[in-house]
């Protein structure tokens, strides 16, 4: 990683709210075990990290989702152990995220893949928008079900292989600091209209399309934007834009991100 990158690390529930339980087993302190192994790791491998609790405090999911955004944090992840109706009817990991888009995504993905080999079941990535955790925070978040705690065979997965668990999730974290990197890459994109009504920037894109140019749409701040093109180098830039000038286009040129 080029340089210091911070990740809130968030043990769920705590204190006087215990989350599930099952024979005496409470997921407060499975979570918070866990929480502070794979801060641990992502320490020891030069990682910042925070904690939203270090010990059987309970704080709201507001709170929680406060402390990631004021910590200017690249990522906030969620610890958690799942429960069913049903004991015993539920087997796996999962990992919560607001949208199954952008970096929060890629954050998901990572981290569930690497879970996935340590013995659980993949059951996939979820979207939770109405969670508060991943709703209110304002950077990449996602909240991990670390397999179900009213599952006998979970619960063995989670003690023995305990330390590979908590390492699979870290290897997940770190592997979204190095596509973040990557997405940060910035380009280069030649524009030739805004317009209101979406149909008038799809005429200018077929127009352009028809002279030889590679025209998208795209929808920024309520307009829908006509554009040719993303170059790394600007003088590629440069030289599109002249050739949309020599067709009469009036154009500036905007600059990207590599990913959204």
């Amino acid at each position: 990683m080029a340089e210091r990158q911070i990740v809130v690390i968030d043990a769920g529930h705590g204190g006087s709210d215990p989350g599930a339980v099952y024979n005496g087993r409470q997921e407060k302190d499975d979570n918070l075990k866990l929480a502070l192994a794979v801060g641990k790791v992502l320490a020891d491998d030069g990682v910042d990290v925070r904690y939203t609790r270090i010990d059987d405090t309970y704080h709201t999911p507001l709170e929680k989702a406060m402390m990631g955004n004021d910590a200017e944090a690249d990522f906030f992840v969620s610890i958690h152990r799942n429960a069913m109706p049903v004991p015993g009817s539920g087997s796996g990991a999962e990992v919560l995220v607001f949208e199954d888009t952008g970096m929060q995504a890629v954050l998901a993905k990572n981290i569930l893949e690497a879970l996935s080999k340590t013995g659980f079941p993949n059951l996939g990535i979820i979207e939770r928008p109405g969670l508060i955790v991943l709703r209110r925070t304002k950077i990449p978040s996602a909240l991990v079900e670390a397999g179900f705690i009213d599952s006998e065979a979970d619960n063995y997965l989670f003690d023995q292989n305990f330390d590979a668990i908590a390492r699979a999730i870290a290897d997940g974290i770190k592997n979204s600091f190095y596509e973040q990197e990557d997405s940060q890459t910035e380009y280069y994109q030649v524009q030739t209209g805004a317009y209101r009504v979406r149909s008038l920037a799809e005429a200018q894109m077929e127009e352009l399309k028809g002279q030889g140019f590679p025209a998208f749409v795209v929808l920024e701040e309520g307009l829908y934007k006509v554009r040719v093109g993303a170059f790394q180098d600007i003088d590629h830039a440069v030289q599109m834009e002249q050739a949309l000038k020599r067709y009469g286009y009036h154009t500036f040129m905007v600059k990207r991100p590599a990913v959204y």
